[in-house]
């Protein structure tokens, strides 16, 4: 299996990815970039300094100098790219994956991701060729990049109401950035897994899973708190409960940070991905912005982001975008939360009321099923409600009808496609749902017969 992702490079320590690799890696994105300064951040996982040592090793050998950032989060990489004014950057993270996995995630100048479409392929190649170590090699620095980090995530939103919250951490990254963050706000924060520990002996540092989500909703009607925000590893991504614990869609959250946004931009355009509830595009409009849909995936969104002007943008999966300047775009978990601050203060009401204007319809939730033929699937699907219904063929197929829409989409990562599907209350959704996937059942592989992808 190869560790060279559609959006990064990945595998298991020590079996896909070893040092060795990291190092080749290394002197393949230098030579690629033909950068040069390239900054490296690293993750709290046991194999993360010795892949990041290695990392280094091999962008010096490729003659070019490194920045190192020792343990950041992600958002904090983009950053110092940025303010830097540097080449580029590589993460040694591998996310929210168990601890056993480590990678690395590669962006240009300006944070612009590299992904398998736009140059990983090609470091790939280079990283299979033998080549000689430059002269001279690349200089090394250290740099501390908290103190602007802090001023850049508050940027989105300055403002910060006097209250009580729960912070869920998840052992990542978060708390490098968040703990400084703090220390201006006047909040009351009841604090889990803030230390960062590559293990992750609490939970999977993933809050799109509902259980990683327990922990942080004990702790909201424990203490009494006004809402809890949950990180992944890297803290790129960040999910929300309001005060009663209850979970918050990244649509519906999306719909309403775009508040503060546009407030902070006045007004402009808001992407949101195509599985997003009809809800998010309406709160988007009313907020007095302008929503435009997008297709599934980081590198998709921030390339659509940079080209439309686009201020902001949120995806079903947690990730929240931000024009922090009109160079720089990324997404930054962190961010998010200082702008739902910002987004409290304007009113003092629970985040459960900000919320339930914008739960009007009803979602099913994303529903994955293992299909032998995507390609004849999205075609019978299309036949079944073509001349009914708007068809939009953004990523897979989105099907809309005035009461009620469904989207099928290959996944990016495994070999099924997801069904998201939305009415009008919890009746008509069981229905629609019901049907469509009985649809779906008729592609499912025959015993011993393997899935296949687009």
């Amino acid at each position: 299996m190869s560790i060279f992702k559609a959006y990064d490079i990945r595998g298991l320590y020590g079996e896909e990815l070893t040092a060795e690799a990291g190092r080749r890696i290394g002197r393949a994105v230098a030579g690629w970039m033909k950068a040069r300064e390239l900054a490296v951040g690293r993750d709290a996982r046991p194999s993360s300094p010795e892949l990041s040592a290695a990392v280094i090793d091999g962008i010096r050998d490729g003659g070019v100098a490194v920045v190192d950032l020792g343990l950041v989060s992600t958002p904090m990489l983009y950053f110092a790219v940025e303010a830097l004014g540097l080449s580029g950057g590589l993460m040694v993270t591998a996310s929210h994956n168990p601890a056993r996995y480590n990678g690395i995630k590669v962006c240009r100048e300006h944070a612009i991701p590299v992904g398998g479409d736009t140059g990983l392929q090609e470091i790939a190649q280079l990283a299979r060729e033998s080549a000689p170590p430059q002269t001279p090699r690349g200089a090394w620095r250290h740099e501390d990049v908290r103190a602007g980090y802090v001023q850049h995530a508050r940027s989105v939103g300055g403002r910060c109401p006097r209250l009580r919250v729960a912070i869920d951490c998840g052992n990542g990254m978060a708390s490098v950035g968040l703990e400084p963050l703090l220390a201006e706000l006047p909040l009351e924060t009841e604090r889990l897994y803030f230390e960062p520990d590559g293990t992750f002996p609490n939970h999977e540092a993933d809050p799109l899973k509902r259980e990683n989500l327990n922990d942080v909703i004990e702790a909201v009607r424990r203490t009494g708190a006004d809402f809890g925000v949950a990180f992944d590893g890297d803290a790129d991504r960040a999910m929300f409960v309001d005060e009663r614990g209850e979970p918050i869609g990244a649509d519906l959250m999306t719909g309403l940070l775009a508040r503060a946004v546009l407030r902070r931009h006045g007004g402009g355009r808001v992407l949101f991905d195509l599985r997003s509830s009809r809800a998010t595009a309406e709160a988007i409009a009313e907020a007095g912005g302008t929503p435009e849909m997008c297709r599934v995936g980081h590198a998709f969104i921030k390339a659509q982001m940079r080209e439309s002007g686009a201020v902001f943008a949120g995806e079903l999966s947690g990730h929240f975008y931000f024009r922090f300047s009109p160079t720089l775009v990324h997404d930054d978990g962190i961010a998010a939360f200082a702008a739902l601050l910002d987004v409290l203060a304007e009113e003092d009401k629970p985040l459960s009321e900000w919320i339930a204007p914008l739960r009007r319809y009803c979602p099913s939730g994303e529903i994955n099923r293992r299909v032998a033929d995507v390609p004849g699937l999205l075609r019978a699907l299309e036949a079944d409600h073509a001349g009914r219904a708007e068809i939009v063929k953004l990523d897979g197929l989105l099907v809309r009808y005035p009461d009620w829409w469904f989207n099928v989409r290959a996944s990016n990562t495994e070999p099924v496609v997801r069904l998201n599907l939305e009415a009008a209350d919890a009746a008509a959704t069981a229905v629609r749902r019901d049907a469509i996937l009985a649809r779906i059942e008729e592609f499912a592989p025959a015993e011993g017969e393997t899935a296949s992808g687009p």
